[in-house]
């Protein structure tokens, strides 16, 4: 995790272009930290490096080409490419069958939700190419999940300032209101799904 800390710290070091590309590469497949990109982004907006519409652009635009980048090679290279080489770019096993077993449980809702949690939105374009889901389903879905992300914790990084590498422990409270939100439009919609079957 040494090598993964100096790539995020050398990718910051490029200003709002890091931003861009650390959100990149943490959508196809190499575990850069999004929870600490976001609120740099946010916090190039504090100290007048970058407008708040620029930061956010910047990182919802990385997030997305990446995801797209990440949904060709799973689609057209399969999983097996994936895994052949995924250990040279730090990609785990147990994260991607992670990802691989929310996708086929939750559809297009995975989409949409695997981008609002850690350790599932770096690798969710994996079994969604390897699905072929609609490469246009896949870019709404993918960026109607990165938006409130990309929002949330590059205001916060703006909010806190110099103090934006205090955001750590939020990643986790706000994957824990995620999946709560998950569940209950699961329920929702099994719920409207019983009512129609009468």
């Amino acid at each position: 995790m040494a090598i993964l800390h100096s790539i995020t710290h050398g990718i910051l070091a490029l200003g709002i272009m890091g931003v861009f590309i650390g959100m990149f590469l943490e959508s196809a497949y190499i575990p850069v930290p999004s929870e600490v990109i976001l609120p740099y982004a946010g916090y190039l907006v504090y100290i007048h490096r970058a407008s708040l519409a620029e930061a956010m652009l910047a990182g919802l635009l990385g997030g997305l080409f990446g995801a797209v980048f990440a949904y060709w090679i799973a689609r057209y290279g399969g999983r097996p490419l994936v895994e052949r080489y995924g250990r040279y770019l730090l990609i785990h096993q147990k994260q991607m069958d992670r990802a691989d077993r929310w996708f086929r449980g939750h559809g297009d809702g995975a989409v949409f939700f695997g981008r609002l949690l850690p350790g599932i939105r770096t690798y969710i374009s994996l079994p969604a190419g390897v699905a072929e889901m609609p490469l246009g389903r896949f870019v709404l879905f993918s960026l109607l999940g990165a938006l409130p992300w990309t929002i949330l914790f590059t205001y916060i990084g703006y909010i806190l300032g110099k103090k934006w590498q205090n955001i750590g422990q939020l990643a986790q409270y706000f994957a824990v209101v995620v999946v709560i939100l998950f569940i209950a439009w699961v329920a929702m919609l099994w719920r409207n799904r019983a009512k129609a079957s009468r």
